[in-house]
């Protein structure tokens, strides 16, 4: 088969296994309101008994995610829609109908939740591996093929094959099939004498398209990626380039997971993936239905934006180290105001590089005055965001890492918003502790995703800064001090 082929073979499967295709709106019954903390691990029969099948998925700009009113939507709850009119086919009265109910949790904890009964199956697209299928079973009739293939920077230009990855650094999910056999590859550059790879994790808030985007920008140069992924991707993203011909493992198997020793759940999913492979060609549909959108992150890491971060540094420093914040963290969230841009004034009046409101920062808990000055716009813009962690979110329960998350949400939507935010999300089930696939869920549905991608979007540009981090203080443009 050639390559043309393969990929549009590879699409069309995948399309077809995505099928929405028909369904517009999503049930007001499939939203998540009514969370319970209730635990059962029961087949389809106490799944029929409950009526509603738990539907564990990870929130992403594609997957799963909320419009502006409020409703779920993604590529799974496209195909949950699908799954339910299947279950009530039989089934005339309203009342007792099987509903989805989407349970929102973090790609790690995908697996454990399924264990413990807090879901009844994953409805994110796994890679099949032997460590998984010990502990649960999958639905994809062996029919959904994939290969994990290079991903890089379209300017990376020395890799022809597998053994050109020798000695290179690769950045890629984190609890990812793609670590097992990226170990497994070095094992075999070991037998052949070639240095190894350098396997970089990438922090476990970042998703996929997180790495992509990352990757687009030229902050990492490689990544591993499904193949269907990338390519769907690299349609939106033009600087990602996808090695058809280079792939760490073929053949994997991707679909949705379910507990063991559950057969009438089995019986009913197997039958719902006969009926989606008679869909058609549909990939086009797809991209421009989830995976388009208008902006992007940029390179805070190009020549041009380090020398801001150069320039500015040292406030950066000096006001984190005085009101107790990570002086990248600072300038991460400067670059996603203003670009470090302290001209920059926007239509409501905020002025510079922390885009700081006159009034706010003469507001008695900040109290600094004249912020048109870089360092006071700074200093104004950290002390705000200081009083902001330490009235709001000071809870010995919030760790220090979604601390800093809630305080950039508070940042961009104010307090009151935030605490709203974790009260839905306490509503919602989740914990309002916790920013990372729990309080952003209850934010994207309360807001939108202004504020998630805010903090999503500061998040990256922390962890660019950081990967380049070393580098500076080692040839002495930074004093990290």
């Amino acid at each position: 088969m050639t390559t043309q082929l393969q990929t549009r073979y590879y699409l069309s499967v995948l399309s077809c296994f995505l099928l929405v295709l028909f369904s517009g709106q999503v049930f007001s019954a499939g939203l998540i309101d009514h969370l319970t903390n209730h635990q059962h691990t029961g087949d389809l029969p106490e799944i029929s008994k409950q009526k509603k099948l738990r539907a564990l998925v990870v929130y992403s700009q594609t997957d799963f995610f909320f419009t502006k009113n409020g409703s779920p939507k993604g590529l799974q709850v496209d195909l949950l829609t699908e799954y339910e009119k299947q279950l009530n086919k039989n089934i005339k009265k309203e009342s007792d109908k099987i509903r989805v109910q989407y349970i929102p949790t973090t790609f790690a904890r995908l697996i454990p939740d399924l264990i413990a009964g807090k879901g009844d199956i994953i409805a994110a697209l796994m890679t099949i591996t032997p460590e998984r299928e010990a502990q649960i079973d999958f639905v994809s009739g062996k029919a959904m093929d994939v290969n994990e293939l290079l991903v890089t920077h379209k300017s990376i230009s020395d890799i022809h094959s597998l053994d050109d990855l020798a000695g290179k650094k690769l950045y890629v999910l984190k609890n990812s099939s793609y670590v097992e056999h990226l170990k497994v590859l070095n094992k075999t550059f070991q037998e052949k004498k070639l240095p190894a790879m350098q396997i970089v994790e990438a922090d476990p808030h970042l998703r996929t398209e997180d790495i992509f985007e990352l990757l687009n920008t030229g902050v990492v140069d490689m990544t591993i990626a499904d193949d269907y992924k990338a390519k769907i991707w690299a349609k939106s993203l033009k600087n990602l380039k996808v090695y058809d011909d280079i792939a760490i493992k073929r053949g994997t198997n991707i679909g949705w997971g379910f507990r063991k020793h559950s057969p009438e759940l089995k019986k009913s999913l197997h039958i719902f993936l006969k009926k989606v492979k008679k869909g058609t060609y549909l990939g086009n549909m797809l991209f421009k239905r989830y995976y388009k959108k208008d902006k992007w992150i940029s390179n805070p890491n190009s020549t041009k934006e380090r020398s801001k971060l150069l320039a500015f540094f040292e406030l950066f420093k000096k006001y984190g180290q005085q009101y107790g914040f990570d002086a990248l963290a600072l300038a991460a969230q400067g670059y996603q105001e203003s670009q470090l841009n302290q001209k920059k004034k926007s239509h409501r009046g905020a002025l510079g590089i922390m885009q700081l409101l006159p009034s706010t920062a003469a507001d008695k808990n900040v109290g600094i005055r004249d912020i048109s000055k870089t360092e006071n716009n700074i200093h104004a813009g950290t002390k705000y965001l200081a009083f902001l962690r330490d009235r709001y979110f000071s809870d010995p329960a919030i760790r220090n890492d979604d601390r800093m998350a809630f305080s950039w949400a508070a940042y961009n939507a104010g307090p009151a918003k935030v605490r709203k935010m974790r009260a839905l999300a306490k509503k919602m089930g989740l914990d309002p502790n916790v920013w990372y696939g729990n309080v952003e869920v209850a934010a994207a549905k309360m807001v939108g995703r202004e504020t998630v991608e805010y903090v999503s979007n500061i998040f990256k540009y922390y962890i660019a800064y950081s990967l380049v981090k070393d580098g500076l203080v080692k040839s002495k443009r930074i004093n990290d001090r």
